[in-house]
C-alpha cells in the first residue's frame, strides 16, 4: 500500500513568539518522517518559518496543496503558538481538498510562560476549531487537547489519523466485483447498488457461467495455469486433495484474477452455495483466501457490503481481512461467542491451516465436489470487527464497528473457527438484531475501530454505531 501523505499547515500569529514556529515545524516534520508518513509543506523560503498567518500565506499554501492534490491523503494543522485561526481555515478552503483534517496544538511548559516562550496553543486550538466549524470543514482531534509531537500519545493519534485517511481516500471511487448471482436463500445479503454508487462505490458483475466457460477454455498445461497451481500448493498444505480439484482451483483463480485486473477491482464477493460445487466441482475458499492475503478481500455469498467492511479495515490496517458468521454462544459466558466460516480466511488468520473439503455441502453434492476449503482455529489476539449495510428504506449506508479479542478457548468443530470475547457482547448483539443487520461480519487482526468509525461517520457521512463496550 502506498505511503500516506499529509499536507502540513503550521499556524502562526505574529504577536506570539514566532520562533516557536521554526522549531515546531522542524519537530513535527521529523516526527512525521519517523512515523513513515510523507509530507507536503511550505518551506522557510516560502513564508516566514514555513508558517501560515496572512491571506498571502494561505494562498501560497493552498497552491502548493493543489499542486500535490493527487498525493495528499489528509491535512495536519499544527499550532506551535496560538496560530491565526482564519488563515488555517482559509488555506484549507482555498486548497479545495476534501480530505480529513487533524488539529494538533503544542503544550506550554510550566517554566516557560513568559512573553518570549509562551505558546497559548491551548487557547488557539479552540479558535482554529471554531473557524473550521464555521467553514463547514470536518476535522479530527488529538486524544489530549495539547500534546507534544514526540510523545507516544501523539504518535498513536497520527497512526489512527493516517488509517482514517486511507479509508476515506480508498473507498470513494473503489470498484467491487460480484462473481455470480445472490444465492436464492441468502436474502440477508441484499444491498443497494444505487446507494453505493452515490457514495462513489461501483459494483461490476460477472455471471458464474462466464467464469466456468472461461476456465474450461484454459488448457491444463497453460503456463499461467501451472504457475497458479504452484502458487496454490505453496500457499497451504494440500495433502489428500485430488489433483483434478487443485487444477480447477488454479483455473478459477486465473480467470478471477484476470477479470479483477481488467476491471480495476479492489475486492470481490463470490457465489458459492451450491452452484460452484454442482457445476464446477470445487469450493472457491482457498482462492478467496489467497486474494485476501494479497489485500484484495473476497467475501462469501455475493456479500458486497461485507466485502466493503473487509476492504475498509484492510485500508486502515494494511493487513488482510476475513468474513465470518456470528455463529454460536460459548457456554454461559455472555461476553463470548463463536466466530465461524467454512472457511476462506487469509492464511495469516489460522494457527495451523490445512486444505480440506466442505463438510456441510458435501452431504448434498458429494465430497468430491467440495475440495478447497481451509480449516483450523483462528490465532489468538485482538481484532476489529465491522459491518456495512445499505438501508433502502431510509436511503443511507449504515455500519457498526468495534474491537474484541480472540481467546485461547477451543471448540471441537470444522471449518475456520475461534472464540471471541467482546465487552458487553449482549449489547452489541441486541443492536445487530434490533437494527436488522446481517449475520456476516468482517474482522481484521488489528485494532483500527476508532479510525474506521471516524472515517465512516465524520468524513463519509454514514450512520455508524461504535460499540465501545
Amino acid at each position: 500500500m502506498k505511503k500516506t501523505t499529509l499536507g502540513v499547515i503550521v499556524g502562526n500569529r505574529g504577536f506570539f513568539p514566532d520562533h516557536l514556529c521554526e522549531t515546531g515545524r522542524q519537530e513535527i516534520l521529523s516526527v512525521l518522517e519517523e512515523e513513515g508518513l510523507a509530507t507536503v509543506a511550505l518551506g522557510a523560503e516560502d513564508t516566514p518559518f514555513g508558517s501560515v498567518e496572512t491571506l498571502e500565506d494561505s494562498r501560497k499554501c493552498a497552491a502548493l496543496f493543489k499542486e500535490h492534490a493527487s498525493e495528499i491523503d489528509g491535512i495536519l494543522v499544527t499550532l506551535p503558538n496560538f496560530g491565526d485561526e482564519r488563515a488555517v481555515a482559509t488555506t484549507i478552503r482555498l486548497s479545495e481538498l476534501d480530505v480529513p483534517v487533524l488539529v494538533q496544538a503544542f503544550p506550554d511548559e510550566v517554566g516557560k510562560m513568559g512573553l518570549s516562550d509562551r505558546r497559548d496553543s491551548f487557547c488557539g486550538k479552540m479558535s482554529a476549531c471554531n473557524n473550521l466549524w464555521q467553514y463547514d470543514i470536518p476535522y479530527s482531534l488529538t486524544t489530549l487537547h495539547t500534546v507534544a509531537p514526540g510523545s507516544e500519545s501523539f504518535r498513536r493519534d497520527l497512526q489512527r489519523f493516517a488509517a482514517t485517511c486511507r479509508v476515506v481516500r480508498g473507498l470513494p471511487g473503489s470498484r467491487f466485483g460480484m462473481l455470480g448471482a445472490r444465492p436464492a436463500a441468502f436474502i440477508t445479503v441484499r444491498f443497494s447498488e444505487k446507494l453505493l454508487e452515490q457514495a462513489g462505490i461501483s459494483v461490476e458483475v460477472l455471471d458464474l457461467s462466464e467464469v466456468f466457460g472461461r476456465a474450461e477454455r484454459l488448457a491444463d498445461d497453460d503456463l499461467e495455469v501451472r504457475e497458479k497451481l504452484e502458487a496454490i500448493t505453496s500457499y497451504v498444505p494440500t495433502r489428500g486433495i485430488p489433483a483434478e480439484s487443485l487444477l480447477k482451483m488454479a483455473k478459477f483463480a486465473l480467470v478471477t484474477e484476470r477479470w479483477m485486473e481488467e476491471n480495476e477491482l479492489v475486492a470481490s464477493a463470490v457465489q458459492c452455495w451450491t452452484s460452484m460445487e454442482e457445476y464446477f466441482g470445487i469450493v472457491p475458499c482457498s482462492v478467496m483466501s489467497m486474494m485476501g492475503t494479497a489485500l484484495k478481500p473476497s467475501a462469501c455469498e455475493t456479500d458486497i457490503t461485507g466485502a466493503i467492511g473487509m476492504y475498509a479495515m484492510t485500508l486502515a490496517s494494511g493487513r488482510p481481512s476475513a468474513l465470518v458468521d456470528w455463529n454460536n454462544n460459548y457456554g454461559d459466558d455472555p461476553d463470548k461467542g463463536v466466530l465461524f466460516h467454512c472457511s476462506n480466511f487469509p492464511v495469516d488468520f489460522y494457527q495451523d491451516p490445512n486444505m480440506s473439503y466442505q463438510d456441510i455441502i458435501a452431504a448434498t453434492v458429494g465430497k468430491e465436489n467440495t475440495y478447497g476449503t481451509l480449516v483450523g482455529p483462528i490465532k489468538t489476539g485482538p481484532f476489529t470487527y465491522c459491518r456495512v449495510s445499505t438501508d433502502d428504506v431510509f436511503g443511507t449506508i449504515r455500519a457498526y464497528v468495534g474491537e474484541g479479542e480472540i481467546t485461547d478457548d477451543r471448540v471441537d468443530t470444522f471449518g475456520g473457527h475461534g472464540v471471541a470475547r467482546i465487552p458487553d457482547f449482549q449489547g452489541l448483539l441486541h443492536h445487530i438484531c434490533a437494527n436488522g443487520f446481517e449475520h456476516h461480519v468482517a474482522i481484521n487482526r488489528s485494532q483500527v475501530a476508532a479510525a474506521v468509525n471516524e472515517a465512516f461517520d465524520k468524513y463519509l457521512g454514514w450512520d455508524v454505531y461504535y460499540h465501545e463496550g
